[in-house]
């Protein structure tokens, strides 16, 4: 653990793009993730719908314990802002003032790097007045803890699956697509995302024939958006003679709405009315190997400032 004399006041700081805590909440929501850009009301109502389908999303919940989480193990204050709802991040940064911080190493929840997550991040944390000095971190896509924690879960899934089905299951691995225009502008994100499945599927002994990538929960704007989608991959998947998939979200870190609906709900469907099954692994969550991962990073930070 790191020392817990910290003279110097130091913290981690978490970052993520936060969620409604209620449906009523959700047009306010989408104006924060919009910038203020109203959205038409059809969008709106479809956002509306997926959210009264889960109940609510837990993402907020789990960054809060992933933040405990990580306090414990470093044993320094760890803060939690969100980019799009409570706790925002100016109000983060007012807190960790209050509190005497003077510097932070910053994480994102999103290990992969774009412009469109990580970059708005950014450009959140540089909007705030607050007296700290900020070590960033870009990206941690390959933290062998991360990978390891990924690994683990397709591994239990992934066999009990196949079990289940009695038959080989392919796996898509999956991150969240982003438009088309942002890579086209030499973003990393997709090469990033792509390297994070492969490694995993290094560490478990994948072969190239067992697994294939695919982008997931496109936008509902204007202008293509990166693919394969994962409902043409499952019809590839399926005219190769396979009856079931096995996904492995390699750019979440817990569960939320591009979880328990995108994946649980709409690609489920999706594959039963193709004939198909689907199952996928369990998110990260609380995992210990996560919270090691984020220490890790926060860890050779913290030793560079000391």
């Amino acid at each position: 653990m790191i020392t817990t004399s910290n003279p110097d006041k130091s913290a981690v700081l978490l970052l993520a793009h936060g969620s409604p805590d209620s449906v009523i909440e959700i047009p306010e929501f989408l104006l924060q993730v919009t910038g203020g850009r109203p959205l038409p009301p059809h969008v709106v109502e479809e956002v509306k719908r997926r959210y009264e389908l889960i109940g609510a999303s837990p993402l907020t919940c789990w960054t809060l314990e992933q933040r405990d989480l990580l306090s414990r193990e470093l044993g320094i204050p760890v803060y939690a802002g969100m980019r799009n709802w409570k706790p925002f991040v100016a109000d983060t940064l007012s807190a960790m003032a209050t509190d005497g911080v003077h510097h932070a190493v910053v994480i994102c929840l999103a290990p992969q790097n774009s412009r469109t997550s990580v970059g708005l991040y950014r450009s959140a944390l540089t909007a705030g007045s607050a007296p700290i000095t900020f070590d960033f971190v870009e990206s941690w896509h390959d933290q062998p803890w991360l990978i390891q924690a990924f690994a683990d879960r397709l591994c239990s899934g992934w066999q009990s699956a196949e079990t289940e089905h009695n038959a080989k299951l392919p796996i898509i691995f999956t991150a969240h697509s982003v438009p088309q225009r942002t890579i086209t502008e030499g973003d990393p994100y997709e090469a990033q995302a792509k390297e994070t499945a492969a490694l995993v599927a290094q560490v478990i002994k994948l072969k190239t024939e067992d697994w294939v990538f695919a982008f997931q929960s496109q936008g509902m704007s204007g202008g293509p958006w990166l693919g394969p989608t994962v409902e043409d991959t499952i019809l590839g998947l399926k005219a190769q003679g396979h009856r079931g998939v096995f996904i492995q979200p390699i750019g979440f870190l817990c569960d939320h709405v591009e979880i328990l609906y995108d994946i649980d709900i709409g690609f489920k469907q999706f594959a039963e009315k193709e004939g198909m099954r689907l199952w996928r692994a369990q998110s990260l969550n609380n995992s210990p190997l996560l919270t090691k991962a984020l220490a890790e990073v926060a860890r050779s930070r913290l030793r560079k400032a000391a």
